[in-house]
């Protein structure tokens, strides 16, 4: 195979909300940070252990507008891009890196306000219908067959 691919696909939530910078001749950059968690269950201690993992989203122009206006800290987002790492010097003349993903595509996928109402929602539902922790009622009505001719 010739040649290389550089391409991220997150879906986290927002730490923050979208920080904006706008430059001369109309141009803008948002940047904001996104949270993907993964959760298992030690073997040595049978204790459920979370490791969260930070990530730095830039977003330029239309796009940073876009998700200004409409995301906020805690909002579920699912982000497309590509890794760009950046080297400074600090004060003190050390070489410093940063790793971005530079975003050239998002899906909006829930607020933190739905989220939460789900989240109540459920919690509502199991308080609340002790029959919920019986086995699930299956629906046995017949399926319609479909008049496409599908070949699978």
């Amino acid at each position: 195979m010739a040649g290389s691919l550089n391409k991220v696909m997150l879906i986290g939530n927002l730490g923050d909300d979208v920080k904006m910078h706008y430059f001369e001749g109309g141009n803008c950059v948002g940047r904001f940070p996104i949270a993907t968690s993964e959760t298992y269950v030690s073997k040595q201690t049978n204790e459920r252990i979370r490791n969260t993992e930070w990530h730095n989203i830039v977003v330029r122009n239309k796009g940073a507008e876009i998700c200004e206006k409409y995301l906020s800290k805690g909002d579920k987002v699912y982000i497309e891009g590509r890794l760009k790492t950046k080297k400074w010097t600090d004060d003190k003349g050390n070489d410093r890196y940063s790793t971005e993903i530079q975003c050239h595509e998002f899906t909006f996928l829930s607020t933190k306000k739905q989220s939460e109402d789900n989240a109540n929602t459920s919690a509502t539902s199991v308080e609340h219908n002790p029959a919920s922790n019986s086995q699930p009622q299956t629906n046995n009505a017949p399926i319609a067959e479909d008049s496409d001719d599908l070949p699978f």
